[in-house]
């Protein structure tokens, strides 16, 4: 009986030690309030994401890309680091372009956005636009 004790001493210290060490590095978890707002944007964001990238999919629009020599995947990687204001004003600029100049209209403005990102230091597509930094 004695012996038992000393056994479940022995490993209820070692045990206790565990539970201690291992709740030290235990990450405690945060919850917060998403308004509706927030929420309506990301959705708004995402739906604007998946209407640009169903445009590159064209192939008159592929064709001009490649033309003007920007690669595909660049513009979808850009299209998915835009933010959701900017995807907003690329949505409003589009429904306003008249019919037959919306595949010159996008390309214009994706080039505009790769000039502003080069400008701001955030990319390096084109050689010969300077860093404002």
């Amino acid at each position: 009986m004695q012996a038992i004790r000393s056994y479940t001493q022995s490993v209820s210290a070692i045990m206790t030690l565990v539970m201690i060490l291992s709740s030290m590095w235990a990450i405690p978890a945060s919850a917060s309030i998403v308004g509706t707002g927030e929420l309506l944007t990301e959705q708004r964001a995402d739906i604007d994401r998946e209407a640009l990238m169903g445009m590159l999919e064209r192939e008159d629009v592929k064709t001009t890309l490649v033309n003007m020599g920007v690669g595909e995947q660049e513009v979808r990687d850009r299209i998915q680091s835009l933010t959701p204001s900017e995807l907003a004003d690329f949505k409003q600029q589009l429904a306003e372009a008249p019919a037959g100049e919306g595949v010159v209209g996008i390309i214009v403005l994706f080039l505009l956005v790769f000039i502003i990102t080069d400008m701001l230091c955030a990319t390096n597509i084109f050689p010969f636009i300077k860093c404002i930094r």
